[in-house]
């Protein structure tokens, strides 16, 4: 039985939640992380490097949650900073030089809006991502694990397949910045979520999520192996068709899946 908006929220919202690191070892062999953005720092919310997939190089760029309050600090609670995604970027074009597939995985309520991540660019590093993956000659894949929110996921979220585990969520803004701006009052996200319409299903319906991934019942923590074999027959499939093309064409066919999406009433 599906579960209702709020079941969804508590659930993204509990520590036990898998997170990439969970991950990582069950999709992928070899992983190799790589560091920093060239520029100023490394953020640990957002984690990229080289790995193997079903014995083909990939390259990974995912935002990082963690499982308990010490590893949320450490990663400034999965909230980036620029130099986070001006790493994303630099991984981003280095997997387009060697024609290495980008998979990427979205979990983040937001990008970090503090006054030092403003004074380096936060706008200007996610719009520069927005653009540049948009223009990338190499097949760009990209999952919501759990949260999805505001542009702090868009600026890993151009992508020629998009799909959504079953439970999570994708929004332009999080339910709790949605509740905050409209109500003034943060503790009614869970009202929120229910009006944005912005459930796996939903976003399937308006063109947005290309494929949802199963989850078991009771959510991903309930059987991890289970939901990364999922993800991996998904991703094993995207691979196939994005592959079978000329990587030339897809920046044009990217531009086209962008200017379809949506559902306009007036």
């Amino acid at each position: 039985m599906p579960l209702n908006i709020s079941q969804r929220v508590d659930i993204l919202k509990s520590l036990g939640r898998p997170t990439i690191r969970d991950y990582i070892p069950l999709l992928f062999t070899e992983f190799t992380e790589l560091h920093g953005d060239r520029y100023f720092a490394d953020d640990p919310a957002i984690i990229g490097g080289i790995a193997f997939f079903n014995g083909s190089p990939i390259t990974i760029i995912s935002q990082v949650r963690a499982r308990d309050i010490e590893g949320l600090v450490k990663i400034n609670y999965s909230m980036p900073h620029p130099e986070g995604y001006r790493k994303a970027l630099r991984l981003a074009k280095q997997a387009e030089k060697f024609r290495r597939p980008l998979i990427c995985f979205i979990d983040t309520p937001g990008a970090y809006c503090g006054v030092g991540a403003e004074e380096r660019g936060q706008g200007e590093a996610i719009a520069r991502n927005l653009q540049e993956f948009m223009m990338l000659k190499i097949p760009i894949m990209s999952i919501v694990l759990g949260e999805g929110g505001s542009g702090g996921a868009l600026a890993i979220g151009v992508c020629d397949e998009l799909a959504m585990l079953e439970n999570a969520l994708y929004s332009v803004i999080s339910p709790k910045g949605f509740a905050s701006i409209l109500w003034k009052d943060g503790a009614r996200e869970r009202e929120a979520a229910g009006l944005m319409k912005i459930t796996a299903e939903d976003l399937q319906a308006f063109g947005i999520c290309d494929h949802i991934v199963a989850e078991p019942e009771g959510g991903a923590a309930s059987d991890i192996a289970l939901t990364a074999s999922n993800i991996a027959a998904w991703l094993t499939g995207a691979l196939g068709r994005l592959s079978a093309g000329d990587f030339d064409e897809l920046p044009e066919k990217r531009y086209q899946k962008f200017r379809k999406m949506g559902v306009i009433k007036e």
